[in-house]
């Protein structure tokens, strides 16, 4: 077989960020949940609170790791998988990454130890503190990286002397033209993948008929959160979509599927396609007439432009990027729909016992990561074919590395994140099966915090029988 590097090591890459990607959107979503149910259980002084947030540590900490340790994979296929990207830009990216793990990093690992062994160590304020540093540096993090990953796409603040990127304007570096409008979308989507999994966890055991209190309670603050912050989604994808359009069009143009320099109208909006890249034309799309205008221009005889308006060699892959964009887009108008219906049964009162609808949580659980996974798709297959957009090709960037060694790793890398994915299935399964701890049966009834801390629920591991401390 003739093995092409360049593939070889946009593959490995491809697969190991796509991995890498799902566990901070968890750990990011599921920090800031344990920030908030940790104020409430400290203003309200209801054990339940302390019952929820203790059953969602641990799995709060599994994606944690597993986020930490796949991620320090990406720093070094930089300089083995695409030397020549590192070595061009450098200057730009290092000092971010450098940061992150300066700020970010160290904030998380500092307080990481009393989120989760510290509370009958260091009391619950104390305590609280730490929860919210951890959800600070998940933020920071988050910042700092879409900072970096933003850059490549709207690059700005550097000149190119002798092939080098050479620093002229840090601010413009770090605040770059897409910045401030990708990091809300990223961080809202992280925290709406959070409110789906909360949600579809408490909807599981209600329908068992098992830890109803706690189902119930995090049903509500599942649906709830996930209502406020996919409505607010809607308007950022909105304002995103079209910044892009501006700063990036190829990508958008690809996203909607349109070859012609101007669709006709008004402009259907298609759902489905068979994109023939070689020539330029699609061989099959099924859409909606007018909604193409409507939804895309926000008028009704609107046009949109297509990818024929992109040099055929500056073109992304359309089917890529249109199919990560409607993976994205599409489970965005269910969730959106599922929130509407949380609206109307929690006013019927009827949230907590309509099994469809409870069902439907339950399919929703990994809804965030499914959608997080397609807008990212989106985003680095739309940037084709350039690792830094207008400057350096991917083909450019690629090491100079065998294609052996390339497919080697690629193989070992396969299957050890098969193994770290399988065991963070299973052990979350396991959690969740085994359900929460039971608070003990007076700290629940009081809802006293004081009688909470007498009776241990804090010194009691997840899933084992509540035993008072002495």
């Amino acid at each position: 077989m003739n093995l092409d590097p360049a593939v070889l090591a946009r593959i490995q890459f491809g697969f190991t960020v796509s991995f890498h990607i799902i566990f901070p959107t968890i750990s990011i979503g599921l920090a800031m949940f344990l920030a908030i149910t940790e104020g409430l259980w400290l203003k309200t002084k209801d054990a339940l609170y302390l019952q929820i947030y203790r059953f969602w540590l641990g799995i709060f900490a599994m994606a944690f790791g597993v986020g930490v340790v796949t991620g320090i994979v990406l720093s070094f296929e930089f300089g083995l998988a695409f030397a020549r990207f590192g070595q061009m830009a450098g200057p730009a990216i290092g000092p971010m990454i450098a940061l992150e793990v300066l700020t970010s990093f160290f904030l998380e690992a500092g307080f990481l130890g009393i989120m989760l062994f510290g509370l009958h160590r260091v009391g619950p304020r104390l305590h609280f503190l730490a929860t919210c540093m951890v959800a600070l540096g998940t933020l920071l993090s988050a910042s700092w990286i879409l900072s970096a990953n933003s850059w490549m796409q709207t690059p700005d603040g550097i000149a190119v002397v002798d092939g080098h990127v050479v620093v002229t304007d840090w601010l413009k570096v770090i605040v770059n033209p897409s910045w401030l409008y990708r990091l809300p979308h990223m961080l809202t989507a992280a925290y709406i993948t959070g409110s789906f999994l909360v949600a579809g966890v408490g909807a599981w055991y209600l329908l068992r008929g098992e830890h109803v209190a706690f189902g119930r309670r995090t049903v509500s603050m599942g649906t709830a959160f996930a209502t406020i912050l996919i409505a607010t989604q809607v308007f950022l994808g909105d304002i995103l979509y079209g910044k892009m359009v501006q700063l990036q069009p190829a990508k958008m143009q690809a996203a909607e599927g349109f070859w012609d320099e101007q669709s006709e109208s008004p402009a259907p909006y298609y759902w489905i396609i068979v994109p023939d890249q070689e020539h330029q034309r699609n061989r099959f799309a099924l859409g909606m007439p007018v909604l193409g205008s409507i939804w895309l221009t926000h008028s009704l005889d609107g046009r949109v432009e297509g990818l024929k308006n992109t040099p055929i060699d500056r073109q992304p892959q359309m089917g890529w990027v249109f199919y990560g964009f409607r993976v994205m887009y599409g489970i965005a108008i269910i969730m959106f729909g599922v929130a509407v219906a949380s609206l109307w049964l929690r006013w019927r009162g009827g949230l907590f016992t309509s099994r469809w609808f409870l069902r439907a949580l339950v399919v929703m659980t990994p809804s965030g990561v499914l959608a997080t996974l397609g807008g990212w798709y989106l985003a680095e297959t739309g940037r084709q074919p350039w690792v830094i957009y207008g400057i350096l090709r991917t083909i450019d960037a690629v090491s100079p590395v065998p294609a052996n060694a390339l497919l080697s790793s690629l193989i070992a890398f396969v299957c050890i994140y098969g193994l770290f994915g399988t065991s963070f299935v299973l052990f979350a399964f396991r959690m969740i099966r085994r359900g929460p701890q039971d608070a003990p049966a007076q700290a629940e009834a009081s809802g006293s915090l004081k009688q909470a801390l007498k009776a241990g629920v804090m010194n009691v591991p997840v899933g084992s029988t509540p035993v008072p401390a002495e």
